[in-house]
C-alpha cells in the first residue's frame, strides 16, 4: 500500500455563522460546531484512506472562545497519525470577524476515525509520510495522547471496580450535592 503525505489530505472547511445556527444567548451553537468538525474529519481521514470513514471517538473539544453570528468559521483539518484501519485527524477551529478582520482561534479537537471497506469491514488505511517536523510532533502527540487516553481508562475501569459506596461517601461533604440516600436494611427472614 503506497504511502500519503500529511499534505495530499489537508482539508479546510469555511462556512458563514448564521442567525438559525445561534443560541438563545446569540453564540452559535456548540453542536454546529462539532457537526463541521465532523464533516472536515470525514472528508480528511476519506481522502487519506481512500475509503468511507466513520467517526469513533472525539478528544480534547474545548470550547476557547464563544462564536458570533456574521463570523466566517475556518475549520483546518490534517491526519495526524494512522494505525492500521484507523486515523486520528487533528482539527484547529478559527472564527474571523469580516468586518474588523480579527481572527480567533476558538477550538482545537482530534477525532478518531476508522476506515470501512464496501461490506463495512474494517480495511487498512495507507501510512503516513510525515513531511516536516510539524507533522512529526503532531504524530507523536497523537501517539502519546492515544498511550494516556488508554491509561486512564484503564485506571478508571479499575477505580470503579473498587470503589466502595460507603467508604466513599466523605468525598461528596465538599462538593456541592445534597446527599439524600435512602438506607436499605437487609432483613433477614424472622
Amino acid at each position: 500500500m503506497q504511502a500519503k503525505p500529511v499534505s495530499a489530505s489537508r482539508t479546510t472547511i469555511t462556512e458563514l455563522m448564521i442567525p438559525a445556527y445561534a443560541n438563545f444567548g446569540g453564540k452559535i451553537h456548540g453542536g454546529i460546531l462539532l457537526s463541521l468538525m465532523d464533516k472536515v474529519a470525514y472528508a480528511c481521514a476519506a481522502k487519506h484512506a481512500g475509503a468511507y470513514v466513520v467517526t469513533v471517538s472525539v478528544d480534547g473539544v474545548n470550547f476557547r472562545e464563544p462564536v458570533s453570528v456574521g463570523e466566517l468559521v475556518s475549520l483546518l483539518a490534517s491526519v495526524n497519525y494512522v494505525g492500521r484501519t484507523s486515523l486520528v485527524v487533528g482539527i484547529r477551529v478559527e472564527s474571523e470577524n469580516v468586518i474588523t478582520g480579527e481572527k480567533k482561534h476558538t477550538n482545537t479537537s482530534y477525532f478518531t476515525m476508522v476506515a470501512k471497506d464496501a461490506e463495512g469491514k474494517l480495511t487498512e488505511v495507507p501510512p503516513l509520510v510525515l513531511e516536516n517536523e510539524e507533522d512529526a510532533r503532531r504524530c507523536l502527540e497523537s501517539i502519546k495522547r492515544k498511550n494516556l487516553k488508554a491509561a486512564f481508562s484503564d485506571e478508571f475501569d479499575n477505580e470503579k471496580n473498587r470503589l466502595d459506596l460507603v467508604d466513599s461517601l466523605q468525598l461528596l461533604e465538599k462538593e456541592r450535592v445534597v446527599l439524600q440516600l435512602v438506607q436499605q436494611k437487609n432483613y433477614q427472614n424472622s
